[in-house]
């Protein structure tokens, strides 16, 4: 089992920025790639930024050079970077890990970033 603690949303104004966090605690030994996702009220959730335990990134259209993953395999803990934030990006955000072999996902519980023009 694996249990994630997300912190760093809030509200900002439009071109502001936000750093969140997710912690990961438990069966910490096997995780594999890690990412954020968004969810827009009356959208489905999709994928914000996906980062391997190599540290390789992948990045929504959307976010491209204005969000920034990393990871912190020592602590556990990924990061997103959010910059020139626009009112379309908010949403609450969730962050995952893949975990062992089989890539068994896992959530945080969500954090919510609203953006005001």
């Amino acid at each position: 089992q694996v249990q994630l603690v997300e912190s760093g949303g809030g509200l900002v104004q439009a071109g502001g920025s936000l750093r969140l966090s997710c912690a990961a605690s438990g069966s910490t030994v096997s995780i594999n790639a890690m990412g954020w996702y968004r969810q827009a009220p009356g959208k489905q959730r999709e994928l914000v930024a996906g980062i391997t335990s190599g540290g390789m990134s992948n990045y929504a259209d959307s976010v491209k050079g204005r969000f920034t993953i990393s990871r912190d395999n020592a602590k556990n803990t990924v990061y997103l970077q959010m910059n020139s934030l626009k009112p379309e990006d908010t949403a609450v955000y969730y962050c995952n890990v893949d975990v062992g072999l089989l890539l068994r996902r896992y959530w945080g519980q969500g954090t919510q970033v609203t953006v005001s023009s």
